[in-house]
């Protein structure tokens, strides 16, 4: 009989243990226990999660695979395909940062190249401590290092990305790592073990013991057991990934397979069953035949380890010479571990015995389906500002010290130890609205952003989830895109307290919603739970990855000044907006609602009308305002500049100025035209129903606001873009 420690050290609760039992019809061995240890953890099964995510629109014309497989797949036209997704590696990174960041990774890049495609770009969304906390530094410095060690190795660009600071994330870090490759569409795979009898084939690096139980501990919070928790930390290597990524693609070209599936989460275990279960058949399999670099390793140990760089295959019979030929001239093992069999189950052997004889339909998909109690947390309950602090003295003051605040600060002392250049795609550098790239030999191109703000979430989960969707189609809408599809990773708390569960529950009708506005489809993602150490919850993080598509690449706009003299004119219109805005939060230390609000026929109408603008070629730059407000965004137009132009604005906004200059409400763009335009643009403007003003002229060396008829800023550029600029490496006192 197993006994409560046991269970404990399991993570299974009692009563999911007699259910085990009930389904399998006899009491588990302890390597069938860790089998279901790992499949029924929150990481892999979903089990809080499933009864909402299920609200998600997952279909779409366009859609050819959507949740439930490595990553979604759009068509985009002309024989092609993009497959991305998101996924979360926030325990590890905690545990270990560079590890924890780097296989964090690796493992995105192998979701991708698993459905046949190449990686092409990938993103990330940091989220960390206050860097005068030293531990923080850290965990951000081993994070930075992990991704950029990685995906500079392997030679996939990384190209853009986002960083919020927050107390919430102290010692308990977020690190999304969102990937995207295009595939032809008639070379697509999937993790279907096919046809009796076939092979299954190991390849890849050899079995370890590290990250046993790695999936586990991704499901539970964190206490003062970090150090015991260590060894659940995966390692990787970036030299053997780049070798199973070509090796994976040349067998796929050559289509010499029938199913293939990463070892991710839960390694074997994972990749056999759910191979299995896709496919309605058996899976039988020998680990005294799978590949080991340590002696000694039980079939437990062998089952549970989530060693990096690995793939399981599905070969057609007369094709495994072939196959391991392939691999051997990559240097890479590949080695017939076993076969698909008739009937259901998973059956391991080691040693000439039985150990392991489950059925399939029990490990992957009878997991329990968790409702968990929802509440709405006090906080929620009183959502109105309280007595906002007085005007600033000096707003010159106030403006240089947001432009320095680490949420809004230039992140290029970070996203320049990322190779963004490499495959010669890339036709954005990073910090920009949304990454462009190019697809070779086409004139469209694919734009990708990432987007979530915690602290509007944390005041309002609902009003966040649009938030987020809403902002970073606006991204795609600044650049000339317009958007194809959505991945998703919601980091939360633990879902068994009710608060959590709500915030949740709240943020996925929001996003729903936002999606079915835009009619864009989700097509997979990721849920993390569990994101607390010692009790204490992050704020609610949902982080939205869309994809658009530009039609002709020579239309795709940047959001820098470009010329002196041209027209700065405000699309849609300002409104206070202080609750939840950066201003609050680094000035005066003011997490307080209520957060901005949405409408969205308004975003989406404005969205349509910066595309049809763009496409008649009227904007030389355009810039979404978000974290920082008119102010922020209008500086951000001098930073990106080629030659870093100045403005004056003038405003006659009836709003408290420094809600004016820094409030966040939604639905804003910040576009410039030439003069000889203007009388067109607003004549569209006007049809299209699209507040639109004329709200200043480029040019000079200082950026100068004016409200009614008052001068509010006059900073010089350089000022304000040292300001900008220097703020995170001083933190770290890079010289």
């Amino acid at each position: 009989m197993i006994d409560r420690k046991l269970l404990e050290d399991h993570n299974l609760t009692l009563k999911e243990y007699e259910k085990i039992v009930e389904l399998i019809g006899k009491e588990p061995n302890l390597t069938e226990l860790g089998i279901f240890s790992t499949m029924w953890s929150e990481h892999c099964s979903y089990k809080s999660s499933k009864i909402h995510l299920k609200k998600f629109p997952v279909t779409g014309k366009n859609v050819i695979q959507g949740p439930g497989e490595n990553a979604g797949i759009i068509d985009i036209g002309d024989g092609l395909a993009v497959v991305f997704k998101i996924e979360s590696h926030n325990h590890p990174s905690f545990i270990e940062p560079y590890q924890g960041a780097a296989t964090g990774v690796g493992g995105i890049l192998r979701d991708i190249f698993t459905m046949g495609a190449r990686p092409i770009a990938v993103m990330d969304s940091l989220g960390f401590g206050p860097l005068f906390d030293p531990k923080n530094k850290v965990i951000m410095d081993g994070v930075v290092s992990g991704i950029s060690g990685y995906g500079n190795s392997i030679g996939v660009p990384t190209v853009g990305g986002e960083i919020y600071f927050n107390d919430c994330y102290s010692l308990n870090p977020i690190v999304n790592v969102f990937c995207l490759g295009i595939v032809k569409k008639d070379k697509i795979f999937y993790a279907k073990a096919e046809g009796i009898g076939n092979p299954v084939l190991y390849v890849g690096s050899k079995t370890g013991r590290d990250g046993i139980h790695g999936a586990t501990m991704a499901s539970a919070e964190f206490g003062d057991d970090l150090e015991r928790k260590r060894p659940n930390v995966q390692v990787g290597d970036p030299f053997k990934e780049k070798l199973l990524l070509e090796a994976c693609l040349e067998i796929m070209d050559k289509r010499l397979i029938v199913g293939i599936q990463d070892m991710g989460a839960a390694g074997l275990t994972c990749s056999t069953s759910e191979m299995a279960s896709k496919s309605g058949a058996g899976i039988e399999i020998d680990l005294d035949l799978v590949p080991q670099r340590e002696q000694g390793m039980t079939p437990y140990e062998i089952m549970l380890s989530e060693s990096q760089e690995r793939m399981l295959l599905v070969s057609k019979k007369g094709n495994v010479k072939e196959v391991q030929e392939i691999f051997k001239k990559w240097d890479l093992d590949a080695v017939v571990i076993g076969k698909v069999t008739k009937g259901e189950n998973l059956k391991v052997k080691a040693g000439g015995k039985v150990v392991v004889d489950l059925p399939v339909n029990a490990i992957v998909n009878l997991c329990p389906v968790y409702h968990r109690r929802t509440q709405v947390p006090e906080h929620i309950k009183t959502p109105t500002l309280a007595e906002l602090p007085p005007l600033p003295s000096d707003f010159n003051d106030n403006f240089i010290r947001l432009l320095s605040s680490p949420s809004i600060a230039n992140e290029e002392w970070v996203y320049s130890q990322y190779d963004h250049m490499v495959q010669i795609n890339t036709m954005s550098l990073p910090g920009g609205d949304a990454s462009v790239l190019r697809i070779k030999n086409n004139k469209k191109v694919i734009a990708i952003t990432l987007d979530g703000n915690s602290l509007y979430s944390y005041l309002n989960p609902r009003e966040g989830g649009k938030i987020a969707v809403a902002e970073a189609c606006r991204n795609l809408a600044c650049v000339g895109a317009y958007p194809i599809g959505v991945t998703n990773c919601l980091n939360f708390g633990n879902p068994e307290k009710p608060e959590v569960m709500w915030q949740f529950k709240e943020s996925v009708e929001g996003i729903g919603q936002a999606c079915c506005t835009f009619q864009i489809p989700i097509t997979g993602g990721n849920v993390s739970f569990y994101n607390e150490t010692d009790g204490t919850p992050i704020y609610p993080t949902p982080v939205i990855g869309v994809v658009g598509i530009l039609d002709d690449c020579s239309k795709a706009v940047s959001p820098g000044f470009k010329e002196e003299a041209n027209s700065i004119v405000l699309l849609g219109q300002n409104k206070e907006g202080l609750g939840g805005s950066e201003y609050l939060k680094s000035l005066f230390n003011l997490e307080i609602g209520p957060s901005p609000n949405i409408n969205l026929a308004e975003e989406k109408r404005l969205h349509k009308f910066c595309l049809e603008a763009i496409d008649k070629g009227m904007f030389l730059s355009a810039h979404d305002i978000s974290e920082g407000g008119l102010g922020v965004c209008i500086a951000e137009c001098s930073f990106l500049s080629e030659e870093k132009i100045g403005c004056t604005l003038e405003l006659f906004d009836n709003i408290r100025p420094d809600a004016l200059l820094f409030g966040e409400s939604q639905s804003r763009i910040v576009v410039t035209l030439k003069n000889n335009l203007l009388n067109n643009f607003f004549a569209l403007a006007k049809k299209r129903n699209i507040p639109a003003a004329l709200i200043g002229k480029t040019g000079g060396k200082n950026i100068s606001i004016w409200h009614n008829k008052k001068e509010l800023v006059c900073i010089s550029v350089d000022d304000a873009y040292k300001a900008w600029k220097e703020s995170i490496p001083e933190l770290f006192r890079v010289k």
